[in-house]
């Protein structure tokens, strides 16, 4: 070899093609430049602006011929984007078009986000990410985020330390087994971590240095990806038991030495028996929350308060059915327990007798105690064992109806007849993701009810015109509060998550539906108001880890709604001269 190293031994102008011209059985050093500057500037996602680029710019950082003569500002960057993005008929093809320009033009990414929200939003999250999940092998073009495997075992602080960014204040994990209602994809289940990442920035302002999607594979056990030549992931059946134990405890182990206490940790789409048993186990010594469980649930509390206002009465006063007792239906199950039990100061075993829940085996109750899984026997009480939603419907007489099953048209005509049939408005709530696997569309809702039914649904709906009249149909995303919630615990110093703090949140997006929005049907404020939504969140959640003196940013600032909007990532250009 050469006595001088290759590509870039006399400097970065000097010798810079050497690697292009070499044997390919020579070692090459991958030397780059270390302050961005002309290619390597326009190829930088974080400070790129493309045409953007002032001719004072261009003639400060080299970029004089390597762009078109034209500028361009950011608004009108915006506008062609949106253009192109309304021309693509395939909802993939506009997630693949927004993946790509935010690994080109990471600030110009957030700001079509942010101004374009109530469009984008089904495109970079549910219900589009769900078929880029799908698909991932096959659409995959760059590398976002870490993917930790079993073949990283006894290195994942090691693996974790590759990620050019030291200071992370929230990662979005998933190990792929239960992505949306899809159920196993494996490794390609990092489209979830990557989308609410992006949605922790537009929506709650976190900086996107800030944010770590990770994937954690554990192998698969989805037979036509293991035989699926794009495959990216281990193609092995997926590791259960002690061995899957104790890569979970080595990486969060591995993140709290690399990032510190204070570090959020959101678990996502992790299969059942998984989900409870790691937020039990490490709710008391990590800072995590998992959103299927604890975001859900705040989302649907925070709908179920609104709807009252409509409705009247009091939350005490309702008889909740839930179709699905999985994580989701048994997180929102016990936290509308918990704001019952505070309300009217009453046990919370009392209160779970207001709720009963339906799972595939039809409705839980106290004869089948033995042979439920632990997270369903608080649910189990006195009643003759029923099989099917609709005998549970008649007998149980519910005036609140909830889909968190992952199963599709599964609130049947005969079952929302039902509802209405005992109810003048009967609240029904088709959560499944997406939009596939949801329980009933907004139009079966309003037509099967009369017009009387106050629905929302997990995945996004068009308005429905019923009898002249036109409904708005809400959507319970999680959307709402988890951008909200993460920045009330960064911006508050947080060490831990409690309840507490998810009744807060759901009371603050409650408080922000206005009449204007309940004469539309609406329970859900519109997400154009998404930031200030989250800044009052945060604000709320914040005040709450204060009281319970597990804040470490002190002082606590006077005003914590106006600090959360100043702790806001903004995605406007910035100046380079």
């Amino acid at each position: 070899m050469e006595s001088r190293l290759l590509n870039g031994g006399a400097g970065v102008g000097e010798g810079f093609h050497d690697e292009d011209c070499a044997r390919e059985d020579q070692i090459i050093t991958p030397w780059a430049a270390t302050v961005a500057c002309g290619y390597t500037l326009l190829r930088d996602p974080r400070h790129n602006k493309g045409l953007a680029f002032s001719e004072k710019e261009r003639d400060a950082h080299y970029l004089r011929g390597l762009l078109p003569p034209a500028t361009m500002n950011q608004e009108l960057q915006e506008k062609k984007l949106m253009h192109m993005l309304r021309q693509y008929k395939v909802p993939l093809q506009r997630y693949m078009a927004m993946m790509d320009l935010q690994e080109r033009n990471e600030r110009l990414f957030y700001k079509l986000l942010i101004d374009n929200v109530e469009e984008l939003l089904p495109v970079v999250y549910t219900p589009t990410v769900g078929e880029a999940c799908q698909k991932y092998g096959s659409i995959f073009r760059h590398s976002q985020g870490l993917y930790i495997s079993l073949k990283d075992k006894g290195k994942t602080l090691e693996v974790l330390k590759n990620w050019p960014e030291r200071n992370i204040q929230v990662i979005v994990v998933t190990d792929g087994e239960r992505i949306l209602g899809l159920g196993d994809l494996g490794c390609q289940g990092m489209g979830i971590p990557v989308g609410k990442l992006s949605l922790y920035t537009a929506l709650g302002g976190l900086r996107p240095s800030a944010c770590l999607p990770i994937t954690i594979d554990v192998g698969t056990n989805n037979k036509d990806l293991l035989k699926d030549e794009f495959y990216i992931g281990l193609r092995q059946n997926r590791a259960t038991g002690q061995e899957y134990a104790e890569l979970l405890e080595e990486f969060m182990s591995a993140v709290k030495q690399n990032y510190g206490e204070k570090v959020l940790i959101q678990f996502e789409d992790f299969a059942n028996h998984n989900a409870f048993e790691l937020l039990a186990k490490y709710r008391s010594s990590h800072l995590v929350f998992n959103d299927d469980i604890q975001g859900t649930a705040s989302v649907v509390l925070a709908g179920l308060i609104s709807a009252l206002k409509s409705v009247g009465g009091k939350l005490a006063d309702q008889k909740f059915l839930f179709l699905g007792a999985g994580e989701a239906g048994t997180g929102i199950a016990e936290l509308i327990a918990l704001q019952i039990s505070k309300q009217t100061k009453t046990s919370i075993e009392e209160t779970r007798k207001k709720i009963w829940l339906v799972d595939s085996k039809g409705l839980i109750v106290a004869s089948r105690k033995e042979s439920l899984q632990h997270f369903k026997k608080p649910w189990a009480h006195d009643h003759e064992p029923t099989k099917t939603l609709l005998d549970a419907v008649k007998d149980i007489k519910p005036t609140v109806l909830i889909g968190s099953s992952g199963v599709g048209k599964t609130f049947t005509k005969q079952v929302v007849e039902a509802m209405a049939s005992f109810n003048e408005k009967p609240i029904i709530l088709a959560l499944s993701n997406p939009t596939s696997q949801s329980e009933c569309t907004a139009e079966e809702a309003y037509t099967w009810s009369e017009g009387r039914a106050i629905f929302a649904s997990g995945s996004p709906f068009d308005p429905v015109k019923y009898n002249g009249v036109t409904y708005v149909p809400g959507q319970a995303n999680n959307a709402y509060v988890f951008p909200g919630f993460g920045l009330g615990l960064i911006i508050s110093g947080a060490i831990r998550v409690k309840d507490d703090m998810l009744l807060v949140a759901s009371e603050a997006l409650a408080a922000q539906v206005t009449a204007e929005n309940f004469e539309k049907g609406l329970i859900y404020p519109p997400f154009s108001n998404i930031r200030k939504i989250s800044a009052q969140i945060a604000a709320k959640v914040a005040a709450k880890a204060y009281e319970l003196g597990l804040a470490t940013h002190l002082p606590q600032p006077k005003d914590l709604v106006r600090y959360a909007e100043s702790c806001m990532y903004s995605p406007v250009y910035r100046s380079y001269l």
